[in-house]
């Protein structure tokens, strides 16, 4: 039996109407979203309260120490953890350093022009340093190697793929699942006194191991972060890049593992 088709007078109505819709929502942007949460909905059909759903993928650079990839709804983040052997400073002689840098190149949003940093870029930035050092997640100690003598420079490095809203929470997942993957590689000390790792840098030098086999960090309490666009009497979670234009109050919300408030924070909006 022929399948049914459309009328094409019915088509060229739903087509029609489908326009007017998309007109109305660019052009009306704040009460095309307004007649939505009278319903109690939002535009991509979720509930107020639901976010959108998270993937996380282990492993997604070879050449780094830890990394993951993370997708938030249409948000990704790659996150990549590489480690250098530094000398400690004299008030830390028995603790690693972590350098956070958030990295949004054009590719990720057509607000974003090239050669020209994304203003939220170095905020999201400090946040995130902010959060991995207060939360207790990381200690610190665990990357000295030799104490007053060595230790590791852990640079996290965490790049927007696409930009769809909830950037602090996607490149913060993305962060700890980086983290979680670090694997610690081995550490001699040759007989000049260098530290370096194993893997092909030693040459004809005699070396004695640090550290006798790759290990991975033990990590303290986990933060997790969820941001909320406020509008009126609504609360939406996990707002995305259409909801963040049209809302100007949202602050984002920190907790660990052990339902601690790490942080709260505004990134947007006004007081």
């Amino acid at each position: 039996m022929a399948e049914k088709t459309e009328p094409a007078a019915a088509a060229a109505s739903r087509l029609a109407g489908e326009m007017e819709v998309e007109a109305y929502r660019r052009l009306f942007p704040l009460a095309f979203l307004e007649r939505h949460l009278g319903e109690s909905v939002r535009p991509d059909a979720r509930r107020l309260s639901e976010a959108r759903p998270t993937t996380v993928a282990l492993g997604a650079v070879s050449s780094a120490h830890g990394s993951a990839l993370v997708r938030l709804g249409d948000t990704a983040m790659l996150a990549s953890v590489k480690l250098e052997v530094m000398s400690p400073p004299a008030e830390s002689s028995d603790e690693g350093s972590v350098a956070v840098e958030f990295h949004m190149p054009p590719i990720c949003s057509p607000l974003v022009r090239p050669g020209r940093p994304a203003d939220v870029a170095p905020v999201i930035s400090k946040a995130l340093e902010d959060v991995l050092m207060s939360s207790g997640m990381l200690n610190l100690k665990e990357l000295c190697l030799i104490s007053g003598k060595a230790s590791w420079l852990a640079y996290l490095d965490i790049y927007c793929l696409n930009a769809d809203g909830s950037l602090f929470d996607a490149a913060l997942i993305s962060a700890v699942a980086a983290f979680t993957h670090l694997e610690i590689p081995l550490v001699s000390v040759g007989d000049d006194g260098r530290v370096f790792t194993v893997g092909g840098n030693e040459g004809k030098t005699k070396f004695e191991l640090v550290n006798r086999e790759k290990r991975k960090l033990t990590l303290g309490d986990i933060p997790f972060s969820l941001t909320c666009a406020l509008h009126k009497d609504s609360i939406l979670a996990d707002p995305t890049s259409e909801e963040e234009s049209i809302i100007e109050t949202y602050v984002t919300v920190v907790v660990d593992s052990s339902d601690r408030i790490v942080s709260i924070q505004k990134l947007g909006g006004v007081h």
